[in-house]
């Protein structure tokens, strides 16, 4: 896959490049990575791509020439599918589903905002998608796109050691991930559930499924809503409910 960034600030993109498991994947030639400077395409000396929004009010807006021309070298740079993005408080909630989407694409141009945001008319004629990452401003779009990348990436066949990581996190199969543990057995006179030491790899999972939908129903019911239970989700969720309506007579 290639990923492109359309960025004011290239040297960000560092961060996702250069270290961890993005960064490996890259030494490895999984992934290639290109950014672009608008900047290049200014029509004057000091490289201003912005101006003052027509009808007033506060901020400036990035042009569109020098964001349009930027987009179209970066579609001279690769073959097969691909899509545009905006990262945008406008746009559509990034999830897992569509993270798995884009991560089937052979290239991805990520369009970086700053200042106000950009001319309406790229908007119109050259971004195929707007993504959100929450609802909440951030003042540019770099780090908004280096979270996509990262998730888009961590799909990619051989980025991960173990395919199993990304398949068993949480909004993998539509539930919050369970609890993890690891060494040492207590910590803080905290033990770790005897069932994960048990070696009984079916009471395992059972426990690791319960444990998920109980961390749904808790932290994203929503999700649950959505979801189209199996019979044995359905009967767990019946027990953590009764076991819940037992608990809270018993404080009573």
């Amino acid at each position: 896959m290639l990923i492109q960034a359309i960025t004011l600030f290239p040297e960000m993109f560092d961060s996702i490049t250069e270290y961890g498991v993005t960064g490996r994947a890259k030494k490895q030639d999984l992934w290639q990575f290109n950014a672009i400077n608008p900047r290049r395409f200014a029509d004057n000396k000091l490289g201003y791509i912005d101006d003052r929004p027509f009808g007033g009010g506060p901020g400036m807006i990035m042009m569109a020439p020098p964001l349009q021309a930027a987009i179209e070298e970066a579609r001279t740079q690769h073959t097969g599918s691909s899509k545009t993005v905006y990262l945008s408080p406008q746009g559509r909630p990034l999830d897992h589903q569509k993270v798995g989407e884009l991560a089937r694409l052979d290239n991805l141009i990520l369009v970086c905002g700053r200042y106000e945001g950009i001319d309406e008319r790229v908007l119109a004629q050259s971004i195929d998608e707007e993504i959100c990452i929450g609802d909440f401003v951030v003042s540019g779009g770099e780090l908004p796109a280096m979270m996509l990348m990262d998730a888009v990436l961590r799909l990619l066949p051989g980025v991960l050691g173990d395919m199993q990581s990304a398949e068993q996190d949480s909004f993998a199969n539509g539930l919050l991930d369970c609890p993890h543990y690891t060494r040492p057995i207590e910590f803080q006179g905290m033990a770790v559930p005897e069932i994960l030491r048990s070696g009984n790899h079916a009471l395992i999972a059972q426990w690791r499924l319960k444990q998920s939908l109980q961390r749904t129903l808790a932290r994203r019911p929503d999700l649950l809503e959505k979801r189209e239970l199996t019979p044995q989700e359905s009967r767990l969720l019946h027990e953590i409910k009764q076991e819940e309506r037992e608990s809270h007579y018993n404080q009573d």
